[in-house]
Formats: C-alpha cells, sequence, structure tokens
C-alpha cells in the first residue's frame, strides 16, 4: 500500500512538472496566475468577477481554478469555473468560497489565488488536475475597508487581481492539495463554481 501511495505521488509530481514546464513560459503571468485578498468577511461580503479575453485562439473556454486561503495559510476551498470568451462570471466570497470551508471556523479574511487552464475536452474543469496553463483570464474584486471614525463603519472598495509569479512549487501545490480536499474531504472544502453576470458591493 506504501508503495502504491509511493508511485501515485511520484507520477503526479512527475505530470504537474511537466505541465508546467510545457506551459508557464508560453503564457504572460498576468494571465496564468492572479491572486487577492478579501477581508472584514465578519461584516459584510466581497466579490469576485471573471472575464475571458479569448488571447487562447484557436481554443475557446478556459478554466479558472479557485484556491482559496485563510490568514494561517491553509487552503479551505477550492473549486472551478469554465468561463467562455467575452462571458462576465462572479463568485461571492461569503456564499460560495467560504460557505463549505474545509475546516470547521470560518474565516473573516481570505487570501484567493486564481489560475486559467484549457480544459481538455472544451467543457470540463478540474482545480485538482494539472492542465495546460494558458492565457485570458482577467480578474477583478471587492472588499470591505474600516472608515476612521466612531462607531466604525465600512467601505466597499474594488480592484484588479494582481499577477502573482507562479513558482513550480506552488503550482503543484495548489493543484495536488486541491485534488487532497476532492479525495478526502467528505464533500467539505468544495467551493460552489461561478455563476453567470457580475455582482458588485455595497456599503454594509
Amino acid at each position: 500500500m506504501h508503495l502504491r501511495a509511493l508511485l501515485l505521488t511520484f507520477a503526479t509530481v512527475s505530470l504537474a512538472t511537466a505541465v508546467y514546464a510545457q506551459d508557464v513560459n508560453a503564457a504572460p503571468s498576468m494571465d496564468v496566475f492572479q491572486v487577492r485578498y478579501a477581508s472584514n468577511l465578519n461584516k459584510g461580503d466581497a466579490y469576485v468577477n471573471i472575464t475571458n479575453t479569448g488571447s487562447d485562439a484557436p481554443f475557446d473556454n478556459i478554466c479558472v481554478n479557485v484556491y482559496t486561503f485563510d490568514p494561517s495559510e491553509e487552503m479551505v476551498s477550492c473549486c472551478s469555473c469554465l468561463v467562455t470568451p467575452n462571458a462576465l462570471v462572479s463568485l461571492s466570497v461569503q456564499g460560495d468560497l467560504i460557505s463549505n470551508t474545509l475546516s470547521p471556523s470560518t474565516p473573516t479574511a481570505v487570501v484567493i489565488k486564481l489560475t486559467a487552464t484549457r480544459p481538455p475536452d472544451e467543457i470540463t474543469c478540474n482545480p485538482g488536475s494539472f492542465q495546460d496553463l494558458v492565457p485570458g483570464l482577467r480578474a477583478w474584486g471587492t472588499t470591505l475597508h474600516a472608515l476612521p471614525g466612531t462607531p466604525t463603519t465600512y467601505a466597499v472598495t474594488e480592484s484588479a487581481f494582481l499577477p502573482g509569479g507562479l513558482s513550480q512549487p506552488e503550482y503543484f501545490h495548489l493543484g495536488s492539495f486541491c485534488g487532497f480536499i476532492q479525495s478526502n474531504g467528505s464533500g467539505f472544502g468544495i467551493c460552489k463554481s461561478c455563476r453567470a453576470g457580475g455582482l458588485g458591493g455595497a456599503k454594509q
């Protein structure tokens, strides 16, 4: 049994390494891997809006893989969204990303990481697998910020996700730990997929 687990780990690492080596330099880093945070989630919701620029021609659809981390660096959920060219899809952080976390506690702040991959059959997305990295991802998010004064009030700000340098260890960690959640989380840690349309923020 230990030998089988070792062989499976070796095969997974080999596949991730091969895909990473082929694709991470082929697509612009700002397209492949993007990051931002959301805070004060105990005071109100935050939103993620995503589109596909169509840069992966002649292919059409991309998978936007979503990985959510709590402030202690633990991945609490993962899921994936199929995004067609020029479409607009969205996620609620409270309702989609932290409503079914792997851990029993609900974080009040999170880091959200996105990767863009090519669906093997144009429709199937799996954030726990290793697919070709592709360009075309653009994303924006909102968060709540405390304003000066008493009593404390909050205002919504929105900004684009920022490009991150996707290292090979990080690429492997995202996919392999999400795969662990899928296999061993008993349904917990699987966030909801995107819905069509955009979501905005309102002062809470």
